[in-house]
């Protein structure tokens, strides 16, 4: 049994019955998606306990105070956050709270859910510092000066933001014009120029070489 479906067990009675039922599934798909770095802990309002914890990160127990207090029955406001608070472990966390309303539209719990950033901040040091190398120097002419498939990434993502699009989303039609524009300006010259672009736009080979063919007999015509 799993430590979610053993607070599923425990008595209830009222609201709280009515939060478990209704937001622990909730609880439970939120941290699913967001595996080992979010948990997710369902307030009681009428008790000011806790009822319910997904992925306790905070080492929380089910029965610890919520103060509340600051939570009016009524509470005009749905959506609380996002706002940060230090972590157990003295790791920033980024949290936000839901209110919780019965069908009638009273408060009855609190839905709070807390990210870890301690990851994501190690994974922004290490990008910044890889991305702000001191070492990097110009690329040197001599080097490239045929360097064929820089010239074609280049003219492929100047023609994209001309366009407004994007890669990931062309269309065949878009990818056929992307492909005439690339001939038109000499882009199929270099050796295998062909087979590079085929696999720069995600397309078959075959498709590649038929449009070029089409283009070269509309020049003969």
């Amino acid at each position: 049994m799993t430590h979610s479906e053993s607070m599923r067990k425990k008595k209830t009675s009222g609201a709280e019955a009515l939060l478990l039922e209704r937001y622990a599934p909730v609880a439970d798909g939120i941290v699913a998606l967001f595996s080992g770095y979010v948990e997710a802990i369902i307030h009681d309002y009428a008790s000011q306990k806790v009822v319910y914890i997904a992925n306790n990160l905070s080492k929380r127990s089910l029965g610890d105070d919520s103060s509340l207090d600051d939570i009016a029955p009524e509470e005009p406001e749905t959506v609380i956050g996002p706002y940060e608070k230090i972590g157990w472990d003295g790791g920033r966390q980024r949290s936000i709270s839901i209110v919780l309303r019965d069908d009638a539209g009273s408060t009855i719990g609190l839905l709070c859910i807390n990210m870890k950033l301690d990851v994501f901040e190690q994974a922004k040091q290490a990008f910044d510092i890889l991305l702000s190398h001191p070492q990097l120097v110009p690329q040197p002419d001599k080097l490239f000066q045929d360097d064929w498939q820089e010239r074609i990434n280049t003219f492929i993502h100047h023609w994209l933001m001309q366009q407004g699009l994007t890669m990931a989303r062309l269309s065949h039609p878009q990818k056929r014009a992307l492909v005439t524009e690339l001939y038109n300006n000499g882009a199929f010259k270099g050796k295998s120029s062909q087979n590079y672009v085929a696999n720069v736009l995600n397309m078959g080979r075959a498709t590649v070489f038929k449009y070029l063919r089409e283009l070269k007999d509309a020049e003969n015509v």
